[in-house]
This record gives structure tokens, sequence and C-alpha cells, in this order.
């Protein structure tokens, strides 16, 4: 886990430094922009003392969120601060002036200094030493060290187990000397890229202190509240539209220079079936790049509004020589396949049932989303057979656009409301599902886990509400029923941020904040055993609930359509649906004895519980063949 830990902390945070490269913040920014964010903020509304404590506290942890940088001493003064204190600060801020996070900044830089001198050390030491080194102790506490001495420890430790983590093949060759300098030189660029935003510049100093400090403020908010970069919002609206532009490789800075990890399946760098993983990259459009940083290399790639790039590999063969590879292509909108729905089905009596997963609530500016792929997918399956059953996959679904969770309730239910808004003075807002066709009716089952997140939790629990389908898998979802406005996909906005602006309910009235969507049946997935979810985040807004809405009070719809609702809208509103629910006992009860029976599931249970290591479970998916199963029972108890 130490190890993993740092490993992201080394390869993924440092993005916040090479994240500001477009846009140069100054200091003034901040509180213009927090202004904006509070504008919108379903509770804060202005700058106080709660927020000033959580955003130290937010601030030393962006930057130590290892431990491995600051003593128990140095992070205390600015975890316990005084009222005195807290209200400089608001002061202060109010000035656009912000001395005492300056102050820690100072701190901060000091223990940037000291690390790199203990790392120093270290590098020498491996140098002479190679594997042999001396591995300290493992330091497992998650507390500020007590003292620089058990700092020291804890960094070595870590340092040592990543540097292992380096050689995955186990081969002594690894820590030949120049093996041993390649490691310790790349592994410093990576520390160094991160703690350079942190020492001072003259170049780039305002532009990353007022960018710390506006990310410690905005994530004060509360848990889903965020400041971005432009490159951050870039990957962030890649992630919710699942498309981007580029040729599709994926890149790895090792220890012999910048190397295709892997390739984005259907992307220009695949189908040119010239470039293989493994390959080092070695020239942008005729230009060396051995030099370059990873960071230098990403911008180049992303290029200049120009469409063609040539690319030059250097490649190992045979006998240890190597071989010069050129690839000229195009940049082109890549869809990321793999990250949209997949559906397959199963034969069953005489029909088939259909399994639709579905990794996130997508859409995008071409029109595609995941309702329409949902849409095709069904006509897909009736194709090959009577649709007798369906199993609705959203285990790792953390969610995605708002509207497209209403469209795909809609799928499986007549009109209706399928999502209610509360904003900050109370306003309320039902969004609805207007078209009256229903794409499917019959046996639904939602397999959901404790990942299942945000439009995810909104589509379980409002099938769930008019019960057309059932709730399958852990004992509840994560529990974010919170709502976002976010500027990250339009891409001319002055600044990038979501901020939270009200919590939503489904139409029973209830919110999945905290609480999540109980499950129907319960059938434990590989995360029933963490403490995942929206309850052990800090600062997470509470729970609540409003009035139902199964008869739509149409109270936020204007009155020139008021008509309209009442003739197309209000005769076709989806009914509360009882006859899954009446079976959920004797379906509980088939569950419950075929799990306990199966050798497999008993076997991933220990697993799950941590009681066993090392263990095969025969089937691959041991939740989806149980929610078949559960799928099948529903259909013989509605034939009987």
């Amino acid at each position: 886990m130490l190890r993993s830990r740092l490993l992201v902390f080394l390869c993924l945070i440092s993005s916040l430094c090479c994240a500001a490269e477009r846009h140069h913040l100054k200091i003034a920014d901040v509180r213009n922009s927090m202004e904006e964010m509070f504008s919108y903020h379903v509770e804060t509304k202005e700058m106080t003392p709660a927020l000033v404590k959580r955003s130290f506290k937010i601030y030393v942890d962006q930057f130590d969120p290892q431990k491995i940088y600051l003593t128990q001493g140095e992070a205390k003064p600015f975890l316990d601060l005084k009222a005195s204190q807290v209200e400089s600060v608001s002061n202060h801020y109010y000035g656009d002036e912000y001395p005492e996070f300056a102050t820690l900044n100072k701190t901060i830089a000091q223990a940037v200094q000291r690390s790199k001198k203990w790392r120093e050390e270290f590098y020498a030491d491996f140098m002479s030493k190679g594997e042999a080194l001396q591995v300290p102790t493992s330091d497992t506490s998650n507390q500020y060290a007590s003292s620089p001495e058990q700092l020291k420890k804890r960094l070595r430790f870590q340092l040592i187990q990543l540097f292992k983590m380096e050689n995955k093949t186990g081969n002594a060759q690894f820590w030949t000397l120049d093996r041993r300098q390649k490691i310790c030189d790349l592994f410093e660029k990576r520390f160094a890229h991160y703690e350079s935003s942190y020492l001072p510049s003259q170049d780039r100093g305002e532009h990353y202190f007022s960018m710390h400090i506006l990310k410690a403020m905005a994530r004060g908010l509360d848990a889903h509240t965020s400041f971005f970069s432009p490159e951050e919002a870039t990957e962030m609206r890649s992630s919710l539209e699942k498309q981007f532009e580029g040729v599709g490789v994926v890149l790895r800075e090792g220890l012999d220079g910048i190397e295709i990890a892997d390739l984005v399946k259907g992307g220009p760098a695949a189908r040119s079936g010239k470039i293989l993983v493994g390959d080092i990259l070695v020239e942008i459009d005729g230009k060396p790049v051995v030099s370059a940083s990873y960071y230098d290399i990403l911008g180049q790639l992303k290029g200049d509004g120009r469409k063609d790039i040539g690319l030059g590999f250097k490649r190992a063969v045979a006998g240890g020589t190597e071989s010069f590879v050129k690839v000229e292509l195009r940049r082109e909108k890549i869809i990321m396949e793999d990250e949209r729905l997949v559906f397959t089905s199963e034969p069953f009596s005489d029909g088939i049932i259909g399994k639709l997963t579905l990794p996130s609530f997508y859409e995008s500016s071409d029109s595609s989303s995941c309702e329409a792929d949902i849409r095709e997918a069904l006509r897909q399956l009736k194709k090959k057979g009577k649709v007798l059953g369906l199993v609705l996959d959203l285990r790792n679904n953390l969610g995605g656009f708002l509207s497209q969770a209403v469209k795909v309730s809609g799928l499986f239910m007549t009109s209706g409301v399928v999502v209610i808004s509360k904003y900050a003075q109370g306003e309320i807002q039902y969004l609805r599902n207007l078209d009256p066709r229903i794409h499917y009716t019959g046996p639904l089952v939602v397999l959901t886990s404790k990942l299942s997140a945000s439009a995810a939790e909104i589509v379980a629990q409002a099938l769930q509400d008019y019960g057309v389908g059932l709730v399958v898998g852990d004992e509840r979802t994560y529990g974010k029923g919170t709502i976002q406005y976010q500027t990250v996909t339009d891409t001319s906005a002055a600044s990038f941020f979501k901020v939270t602006v009200g919590r939503y309910y489904t139409v029973s009235g209830r919110s999945t904040q905290i609480e999540g969507v109980k499950a129907d049946i319960v059938v434990p997935t590989q995360y029933s055993g963490y403490n995942i979810g929206e309850r052990y985040l800090e600062y997470a807004l509470k729970n609540d609930q409003i009035s139902p809405a199964y008869a739509d009070p149409l109270t936020d719809v204007p009155a020139h359509t008021q008509l309209w609702f009442q003739k197309n809208y209000l005769p076709y509103l989806q009914k509360k649906e009882s006859a899954w629910v009446q079976m959920v006992p004797t379906l509980k009860t088939n569950s419950g004895y075929r799990l306990q029976h199966d050798p497999n599931f008993q076997v991933f249970i220990k697993k799950v519980n941590l009681e066993q290591a090392d263990f095969d479970v025969g089937v691959n998916d041991l939740q989806m063949s149980e929610a078949v199963s559960i799928v099948k029972d529903m259909i013989h108890l509605k034939a009987s």
C-alpha cells in the first residue's frame, strides 16, 4: 500500500505543476475565483472561519499527502490556527493578501530542501550497495513524523520499496551501476518537478502560489468542489465525453526515456501498425526530444493546431541492438470505446438475458451518449432473440452527466419525475422523463457496488422507487447526492471549476447523500470490505429528505406550458409497480441459498474478509452470474 501510494504521489500529483502552463494566475485571481464559486455554492457564501481552517489543512495535505516531508511540529501550527490568526487570514483575503500562506510555503520550501539533501544521501548509498541496501522497519503510521529522524527513516523506507518496484522482473542485471544511476535520475526528476511549484521562482512563483491557495480553498467548501488548471480540465473533459483529439498513444517516463506504455484501441497510432509498446520516443517532427521533459513532450504531442505529426522511435531488437522507426500520423478525434457501454447476452429458455455494462454517464458535442448507446444495444439484443430479462451493471460507474441519468432512467419507464433538485435558496426543480415510450419492460436487475456513485445512484434509486427494477449488489452504494455546476466542458471559460450547487432526490423524496442506495438483495462485491463512500470523506454535506413527487405538482413549469403538460405528460405518469418488490423475500432466500452453497463465492467472501490471501474462484464474475440467476428467478416467478 505504501509503495503504490508513493508511486501515485510521484506520477500523478505532479500534474498540478504541469497543469498550470497555459494560464498564469495572479494573486487577485484567488478572491475573484472564490467569489464566483461562493455565488453558486449551496451553503457557503463567504469566507468563514471554518473555511479558513480547512484551507490550511488542505494546503498542507496537498503538498504532503504521504507525510514524507513535514514533521508534526512543522505542520501543527498551520493545522491548529488560533482565532486571532483565522481573523487575520480573513481580513487579508479581502485585501488580496496571503502572508499566512506565504509563511506556510516558506516552511514547505525548507522541508523540500531537507528532503532533497536526504535523497542525495540515499542515492549515494544506493549507487554503492544497490539491492543490498539495508531496509528500515516499515512505518505504517498515518500521522506526521514526531522527529526529523523518524521522517528520514520513513522516506528512506518508501524510496527503497519504490526502487524495487521498478525491477518488475527481479533481474539481477537491473542493479548494474548504469541502471542504478538511471533510476536515481528518474525519480529525482519526478520529485524535483513536483517540488518546484513550492520553491521561490521569479517566473512562475505567483502563479503556483495562487493555484495552491485556490485549490485548497475550493476543496474546503465541500467534498466535491474543486478548482482545475486548463490541463486538468482537458483531462476531465475527455473523461466526461469519452473522446479526445490526438494520435492515441499512452506515454510513460521510464529509465530509458519516454516510452509507449499503451496504444488506444482504434486510434491513429494503433491503426498504423508501426508502433509497439516499449518503443522509446526520440523525435517529434524531425527534432530530437531525448533531453526534453515528460511534460514538454506531452505539450508537443498536443500540437499547435496542425493535424499532421511525425514521430521517431528507438526500438530494441534481438542481439542487443536498436533500430529507428519513423511514423507519420494525423491527429483525430478518438472515441474511448473501452470506456463506453458494453453489452452481451446469454441464452435462456426461448430467449436471451441481456447484460449491459455502463462505466459512466457520458455525452459529447457530436450527440453520442450512453442513452443512445443503450437504445442501440437494446435493438441489437432484440435481433438476437426475445429479451426475457436484463442486467444493468453500474458497479464501477462513478457518475457523469445528470441529463444522461434522466434519459437512461426514461428507457425503462413512462413519463415522470426522475430527479428533484434543491438549490441554495430552497428552489425546487424537477427533472422529468417526458417520453412515455418504454424501450424495455420485464425483469430488470440494477447491479451496484460501493463504487456506484452520483448519476449511477440516481438511476438505481429512481428505478427502485418506481418498482420497475431491483437493486442487487453491496449493501449500499457510494452515497453522493449532491449536484455540481462545472465550467470544465466550456472550452472558452475564463477559469475551470466545479462547485456544489444543490442536492438531488429521486421521486420518493429520498436523497442518496451519505446513505446511498440500499440493495434489495445483497450480493457482496470486491469492494464490500472497504471503507468506500461519501461518509468517509471530509466536509461531506448532510443527508435530508423532501416530499415525494409521484404525482408531479408541476410547480416549476411555466404557466404557458402547463396545458401541454396536463395533456401530453400527466396522463402517462409512471405508476409505482409492486410485482418485483413482492418477489424480494423469495428472491433473497433463493439467492442466499445459492451463495451459501457456492464454494467459489464462499472463497471470495473469505478473500473480501481478508481471511485468505490467495484464491481461485473459478467463475470470473460471480456477482454478474448471481444477478443473472436472480433475473431467471424473476422470470420463473412472473410466469407462475
